[in-house]
């Protein structure tokens, strides 16, 4: 299986948090799994150290750059998905990794309610 990770899952992984289910955290350390982190999470990640939402550690890119994850670029045909998108979610950040998802035909791990009424492929955080 082909995981994606949205924000929450990974912030809960690097974090050792409780919140991430057993579920989510077999399958992101199952070997036959590849874990893909699209570069629109650390993104996201970065704008909300950027305006006080989010406290994240001096070590944050280094502490990436350790983890197993497949890098996904954010590439013109993913933001051209998303014209293919109903406008059922309004968060940028979730939208174009649902577009992710489904262009690369990756399972989505996430807590996000909304994310599976676009037909992706989900595993509950």
């Amino acid at each position: 299986m082909n995981l994606l990770l949205d924000t929450h899952s990974l912030l809960w992984w690097l974090g050792d948090d409780p919140t991430l289910s057993p579920a989510a955290c077999a399958a992101i350390t199952e070997p036959d799994n590849m874990v893909f982190l699209s570069a629109a999470v650390v993104w996201e990640i970065r704008i909300k150290e950027a305006v006080g939402k989010l406290k994240i550690p001096a070590s944050f890119e280094s502490t990436l750059g350790d983890q197993p994850f497949e890098p996904l670029p954010v590439t013109a045909e993913h933001a051209h998905a998303l014209a293919s998108l109903p406008m059922i979610h309004r968060d940028p950040f979730d939208r174009i990794l649902i577009a992710q998802a489904v262009r690369e035909s990756l399972v989505i791990v996430t807590r996000d309610a909304t994310i599976p009424e676009y037909g992706v492929r989900t595993l509950a955080a």
